[in-house]
């Protein structure tokens, strides 16, 4: 039981440690564009890495995922509302996993 508590404190000085490093090592603006250009777009990405395989993967069938996916894409694309999208896109689901199940 003892390790247990020595794998924690490690995992959350490490874990601190890198959310204190950046802060730590920049002080000043970033004023490269591309550094700042890249920066921008972190969250969007790291968001889309971690949800488009749980939509492929969650469903029964990633053929299903896959096409409610597209269509979320579409009608986002389209400038529909995120509502319209979250509601479109398990329907989508459903009805497809009833014809290919």
């Amino acid at each position: 039981m003892r390790n247990i508590w020595i794998y924690i404190l490690i995992s959350a000085a490490v874990t601190y440690l890198i959310r204190v490093t950046p802060l730590i090592l920049i002080r000043r603006e970033i004023k490269n564009r591309t550094v700042r250009s890249f920066l921008y777009y972190v969250p969007t990405v790291t968001l889309a890495v971690m949800t488009v395989p749980a939509i492929i993967d969650t469903t029964a069938s990633p053929v299903s995922g896959l096409a409610a996916l597209l269509v979320g894409i579409v009608l986002a694309a389209m400038g529909k509302s995120m509502f319209t999208v979250a509601v479109v896109c398990p329907v989508v689901v459903l009805i497809l996993e009833y014809f290919l199940i």
